[in-house]
């Protein structure tokens, strides 16, 4: 009897442990993204990004989101500002091109979903969390979420040297499964 439990047990454990691996769920943004951005000095969006997502609703914990953006795509409508935003007295787009956010973690929420992680912007790595909702369609989805970072906690600052302007993002990433 032994000799048939342990092996069927052992084969219970493994069909499991793929069961888990595969319901993780990776997805391709697709275009249609926006990353917007509300400040004390500009208005705008980002129109560059790319990344890795995988996510699965019904089980947060296996989720990975690996996401740049790039800032020389940042624009304001006008094209002073965009230089001004990409120069080094902020941005500095030549010496930091992206904005970088990595999870290391993903929880359910009352409202959906906090991804903690690390952001990395302008040369300076803070640990962050970016709350959001998915909504799910079939093989389509949509991410979606609003925040906001202290820019002057990442070394950009204002000509006055102000840096305690937050400016308030909302990001909406529709997703395809692959």
């Amino acid at each position: 009897m032994k000799k048939i439990l342990y092996p069927a047990a052992a084969m219970l454990v493994l069909l499991m442990a793929a069961f888990t691996f595969i319901t993780a769920q990776n997805w391709k943004i697709s275009s249609g993204y926006s990353v917007k951005f509300t400040g004390k000095y500009a208005d705008g969006a980002f129109e560059s990004m790319k990344g890795t997502v995988v996510f699965d609703e019904q089980d947060p914990a296996s989720a990975k989101f690996d996401v740049q953006v790039d800032v020389s795509s940042i624009n304001t409508g006008n094209g002073l500002k965009n230089r001004h935003a990409k120069g080094e007295k902020w941005f500095d787009a030549e010496k930091y091109p992206y904005i970088h956010f990595v999870s290391s973690e993903v929880v359910k929420t009352a409202t959906g979903y906090d991804a903690k992680g690390t952001l990395d912007m302008h040369g300076i790595k803070k640990p962050f969390t970016i709350p959001f909702t998915f909504t799910r369609n079939g093989d389509k989805g949509v991410f979606h979420g609003t925040f906001k970072v202290n820019r002057g906690d990442f070394g950009i600052t204002t000509p006055r040297g102000d840096e305690s302007d937050y400016t308030h993002l909302t990001v909406t990433v529709p997703v395809t499964a692959r």
